[in-house]
């Protein structure tokens, strides 16, 4: 009886080719998993493909509900983005992906996973990372680090050797990552530094200047931190970032350009689309800073930058990942509310933020009189504060006598 492997398949150009690579360099049999995780793919020709490319079996399992309530609410939560602007995409759909991958290959008992990912981007790290820390027993088997292939260039010509059917060209040979949250484009011309990238890569947005003239306003409420309302109108988290990516589409918002920084030591330019991301991260963040206390809210920002680069280097399953989860889930306790926006030619300013929970009273904040807060209290109060800065400068200036 033939061992198994699991395959990790898009039916892009990498998973395409990797069917019949497996089949020609092992004595194996290959069944291919695809996780639907909101990518704009017919899932029904995904499967056909997997099969009449000799895969003796095919998943395409629905995974978006648990993308959603899983990763990306905690990102949410968290607002955390990587070296400041990158919202974690597609970090944050991988160890959804790769959880569901191992989950298959123990119901199937396969020994070996097996996925498309370059030796040079992060990816490797995040499936690898996640099926070590859930089942260290699987072996994994990765086509990009072994093969003779080097180039996507190559991977086109072995697809069209082998009558392989595949998207990309070698005109237009953009790597895409796509899903319910986001969608990421690298390659091409992208990789010259010296170039504008083009409006007409947009997938899941658009360009400012071709957006909607008219400014509209959005309502959205969350509950303990998670969105749950879009103008009064209760959602299923799948519904509520459809709803929130067409406003985000139609007003030019999300669009993030980053030479960032990989896993792997190099440098990578990506531009990223995240509109209903981008409008949930600003509501949320207005919310927040009326409901949370100025230490909670310090610790909380600086934590957020750990918690991006452990996500994006694939320790999602991590303690650590985990404890910062949990902070995370504490601070939320109070930012239940709704934030008004007002979405515009790629811009959100803020339109109202109404809540409860509110830390800000307009009777003590205000410059007028206060029950709570003299303004002679300063003076008591400024003495102590300054008072290392006195001392250090009267050290500072017998010392210089």
């Amino acid at each position: 009886m033939k061992e198994k492997v699991v395959l990790a398949y898009s039916g892009g150009l990498d998973t395409s080719i990797i069917i019949p690579w497996l089949k020609e360099n092992y004595d194996i049999d290959v069944i291919a998993v695809c996780a639907n995780v909101g990518q704009d793919d017919d899932m029904d020709k995904i499967h056909d493909k997997a099969i009449a490319s000799g895969a003796i079996k095919a998943y395409c399992e629905d995974l978006k509900e648990e993308f959603i309530t899983t990763t990306i609410y905690a990102a949410i939560k968290a607002e955390t983005k990587y070296e400041g602007r990158y919202l974690l995409g597609t970090a944050l759909a991988r160890p959804i992906i790769a959880k569901k991958l191992v989950e298959i290959a123990q119901k199937e008992g396969a020994k070996y996973i097996c996925h498309g990912c370059t030796g040079k981007g992060n990816d490797q790290v995040r499936f690898e990372g996640t099926i070590a820390a859930l089942d260290p027993s699987i072996k994994v088997i990765a086509p990009w680090r072994m093969w003779d292939i080097k180039s996507r260039e190559d991977a086109i010509d072995y697809a069209s050797e082998h009558n392989i059917p595949v998207v990309a060209t070698k005109k237009k040979i953009y790597s895409v990552d796509d899903n319910l949250f986001h969608v990421s484009t690298e390659g091409g011309d992208i990789e010259c530094l010296q170039n504008e990238h083009n409006k007409d890569i947009y997938k899941k947005t658009k360009s400012p200047e071709d957006a909607c003239d008219v400014a509209e306003y959005v309502e959205i409420y969350f509950e303990q931190g998670v969105p749950k309302k879009v103008n009064n109108e209760e959602l299923s988290p799948v519904e509520l970032l459809e709803a929130l990516d067409s406003l985000g589409c139609k007003h030019g918002i999300g669009i993030v350009e980053i030479l960032e920084n990989r896993l792997v030591g190099m440098k990578s330019r990506g531009i990223y689309e995240t509109p209903g991301g981008e409008i949930l991260y600003t509501a949320h963040n207005y919310l927040e800073s009326a409901t949370l206390d100025k230490d909670s809210l310090h610790l909380k920002q600086r934590l957020s930058l750990e918690y991006a680069d452990l996500i994006y280097n694939g320790k999602w399953y991590s303690k650590a990942c985990s404890a910062i989860t949990a902070f995370m889930d504490e601070t939320q306790e109070n930012v239940t509310g709704s934030v008004k926006l007002k979405l515009y030619k790629g811009n959100i300013k803020p339109a109202g933020i109404f809540t409860e929970n509110a830390l800000y009273d307009e009777s003590i904040s205000s410059f007028g009189d206060s029950e709570l807060y003299d303004h002679k209290d300063a003076e008591g109060f400024i003495n102590l504060f300054t008072l290392p800065l006195k001392i250090n400068a009267m050290k500072d200036k017998k010392n210089s006598k």
